[in-house]
């Protein structure tokens, strides 16, 4: 009975409490034990299925993919054409300026960005003779 409620109200329970009373069972410590083995040689041994299995999986997405370029006569090297090439090379190069703090000044509306830099300019200069004259330094 204990276990039916459990069962029923425990997958509930974990989502509701996100995970974190989780509490393992003495059937679930051993699993390493209960195989005869360390719990680095159990890890080793997980590890290993999961990139069996991996390996199975890319198999089978490599099988799927001869099959339809076979079907449908698809060639093994596909190229991009040129033109859409010159687009995306485009579009990279606009995002890369958009990126870039001056970029995302200039697409501010009345932004003088020389006005901004002479204005940076003489703030340094400013900064460097006041530094220059300064009796402590």
């Amino acid at each position: 009975m204990a276990f039916m409620v459990k069962h029923m109200i425990g997958g509930q329970l974990k989502d509701l409490t996100g995970g974190l009373t989780e509490e393992k069972s003495d059937g679930e410590k051993g699993e390493a034990a209960a195989k005869g083995m360390t719990e680095e040689e159990y890890e080793q041994y997980q590890q290993q299925l999961e990139e069996e299995n991996f390996a199975q999986k890319k198999a089978e997405r490599a099988t799927v993919r001869t099959h339809f370029r076979e079907k449908y006569k698809l060639p093994k090297d596909v190229q991009l054409p040129t033109e859409l090439a010159k687009m995306i090379a485009e579009d990279n190069q606009e995002e890369e300026s958009k990126l870039s703090v001056l970029g995302q000044l200039s697409s501010i509306q009345n932004v003088d960005i020389d006005h901004l830099k002479d204005k940076a300019q003489a703030t340094l200069e400013e900064l460097k003779n006041t530094a220059e004259k300064c009796s402590l330094m």
